[in-house]
Formats: C-alpha cells, sequence, structure tokens
C-alpha cells in the first residue's frame, strides 16, 4: 500500500503545479539565471587587430596593383575582402593582439554563408596564417604573406 501512495501523492503535487496560471511569473533571479549568454558583438574596442589589416597575398603576384588575384585577402576593421566575397565580422570566440577567432558572416556570388576561422600573425608579423572551422571549412591552413 505506501507503494502506491508515493505515486499518487506525486501526481497530485503535479497536477496542482499544472493548474498555475500566467499571473504568477517566476522570480526575476531564475529567469535571468535561465536565460543564455548572449554572443560577444564586436563594438569600438573588438575589432579586428590592427596588426592584421592590410592586403595578403599567398602568392607574389596576389599583390600587384591593378590585378584580379584570387589569392588576395584585404582585412579591415571588422570585415575580410576576398577575390568573390566578403566577411564580416560576427562573434568574437577569442582576440588578442595578433590574433583573431571569431564568426564571419559572408556574402559571395550571390550567396549568403557562415564561417567560422582563425587569423593568426607568424614570423615577427610578415606572414598570416587563416584556419576555418566548422562542417563546410576547407581542410588544413592557408598562408598569406603581407603586401607591401
Amino acid at each position: 500500500m505506501r507503494i502506491l501512495i508515493i505515486p499518487l501523492a506525486a501526481l497530485a503535487l503535479a497536477a496542482c503545479d499544472s493548474g498555475r496560471s500566467g499571473a504568477d511569473p517566476e522570480p526575476a533571479e531564475k529567469v535571468a539565471a535561465a536565460a543564455p549568454t548572449p554572443p560577444v558583438r564586436p563594438g569600438p574596442a573588438m575589432a579586428i587587430p590592427p596588426v592584421l589589416h592590410g592586403r595578403w597575398g599567398m602568392a607574389a603576384a596576389d599583390c600587384e596593383p591593378g590585378r584580379a588575384a584570387e589569392g588576395l585577402l584585404t582585412i579591415g576593421a571588422n570585415r575580410l575582402e576576398f577575390y568573390e566575397s566578403v566577411g564580416t565580422l560576427d562573434d568574437i570566440r577569442e582576440v588578442r593582439d595578433d590574433r583573431i577567432h571569431a564568426t564571419f558572416d559572408f556574402t559571395g556570388e550571390g550567396m549568403e554563408w557562415e564561417r567560422e576561422m582563425a587569423l593568426e600573425l607568424q614570423e615577427t608579423g610578415d606572414a598570416l596564417v587563416r584556419r576555418e572551422y566548422g562542417a563546410d571549412a576547407a581542410p588544413g591552413s592557408f598562408r598569406y604573406s603581407k603586401c607591401n
């Protein structure tokens, strides 16, 4: 008989709780604690580090002025410009003086997509390495040299 009383008591409590009206909101502390932490959005102080800004080429010919170079990457405060696409800084995962790991919103060739990537200086600032992350990421890394 004791086994039957415990499940019935639990059902009775559940029935009482399900009858609560919407006029009885939970305390603000509980709601705030349950809310997910918003992603970090870039602002004036949160941008691509200035040492990464500029023109970067995968080959020396990519840096030639006036040339339509597929291996050219131009980095600004909040955007990346490739040959046929532009990525705008969205969520920042990590940022240091010489590195950023972030998500970028891309547009190009009539399409839109999101890409997580890291950009990092190497060799005293003369080289830049770009890595992509996620399901559609390109494998390996891409190495660029600073254009003069």
